[in-house]
């Protein structure tokens, strides 16, 4: 049986063995697999690069995962809840600079007052932006009531990453108790389905304990799933986190990035259609990590568009990139960077994944 590069790409079946070889892909191979991923991203996305501007309005989290920086029991560092004005005004420049939408996020928290703020918020950035500006949620698990308020609200795509498809590792990156459980996140995940929201997960690459298997069950659980968009990167470690204990048995950092690369490229193959994301974590790896994932199979950038004063609290791992640049400039560079491989920004554009039309459909709905 065949099992090179260039005959899996043809052959077009993908079970964990050929991803798995994709992902171990080196020289001329590695090559070969970036050409096609490209290839597929150009002729179901086209060159367009969609921003998606971040406000990370809080770092207050009840969650205690044990590779975040912002978990419960770090005390290291600042506590930060955006006012709604600042967070109102970071919409207001998103909306100005012609993005197409937005992204709120934040630690997960689960109450009432937090649903209802919440709720205010996607009524009053629809409001502002005469419905103009997309909005994504990244704010963890709800209840159903909570997710359908949200939608009612004005929200249409939710991103909750998985972080790790396999229960096992799951169960070693996180507490054992009803706030971090794995069953919990995955019907998370099919609520948001149900609810008709555009559907994201992600998970992070290069994890301690994991293998290979590992990453190859992540992407066919995206696959399985069917998924309309993605945001994974290279898991980076935080000094005051449990995990910082297994920094030494883990993959080198820019074997991290090369492999998130490969993630990207793969997924690009398998699942042409859906909007893929690349991640902050890359550019805190390589100042053009996000550009080299566009290459690879990328169409969405999430700029950061937080208050430069709360900016570097939303430190979920070290080496966050900083910058004390304005965000104008910031926005003009990578403009600049993005024109250099090719892409173009869809300004004015929600960019919705065509992979969820295309999943409506099928479904009737």
């Amino acid at each position: 049986m065949k099992n090179n590069v260039k005959d899996i790409l043809e052959g077009r079946k993908f079970d964990a063995e050929k991803i798995i070889t994709l992902l171990k892909a080196e020289g001329k191979e590695r090559d070969e697999l970036f050409r096609e991923s490209a290839r597929i991203k150009h002729n179901y996305t086209g060159n367009k690069v969609y921003f998606r501007g971040l406000i990370e309005f809080s770092n207050i989290c009840e969650k205690n995962c044990y590779y975040c920086g912002i978990r419960r029991d770090n005390k290291k560092f600042r506590r930060y809840n955006l006012t709604d004005k600042e967070i109102n005004d970071a919409a207001i420049y998103a909306h100005k600079n012609n993005f197409g939408s937005i992204v709120l996020q934040s630690g997960e928290l689960s109450n009432p007052d937090f649903t209802a703020r919440v709720t205010g918020l996607l009524q009053s950035i629809k409001k502002l932006s005469d419905g103009k500006l997309g909005i994504t949620l990244s704010l963890g698990e709800q209840s159903k009531e909570v997710y359908r308020e949200w939608y009612e609200a004005g929200a249409h795509r939710y991103l909750l990453r998985i972080e790790a498809s396999n229960p096992a590792l799951y169960a070693k990156l996180h507490p054992d108790d009803e706030l971090h459980s794995y069953h919990k996140r995955l019907e998370c995940l099919k609520t948001l389905k149900k609810l008709n929201y555009q559907t994201g997960t992600g998970v992070m690459i290069g994890l301690p304990f994991q293998t290979y298997e590992d990453l190859a069950s992540d992407l066919l659980f995206m696959r399985n799933f069917d998924i309309d968009m993605v945001g994974m990167g290279p898991y980076i470690e935080h000094s005051n986190t449990p995990l910082i204990k297994y920094k030494n048995d883990i993959l080198p950092i820019a074997d991290r990035f090369d492999l998130s690369l490969k993630m990207i490229a793969v997924l690009r193959v398998i699942m042409k259609d859906i909007n893929i994301a690349a991640s902050t974590a890359l550019q805190a790896i390589d100042p053009l990590g996000r550009e080299k994932a566009v290459q690879a199979g990328a169409n969405v950038i999430m700029p950061n568009i937080t208050p430069g004063i709360y900016r570097d609290d939303y430190y979920l791992y070290d080496n966050k990139p900083r910058t004390g640049d304005s965000l104008d400039d910031c926005i003009e560079s990578l403009k600049k960077s993005l024109k250099e491989v090719n892409a173009v920004p869809g300004y004015g554009e929600w960019g919705d994944s065509a992979h969820y039309f295309k999943r409506r459909k099928n479904s009737g709905k």
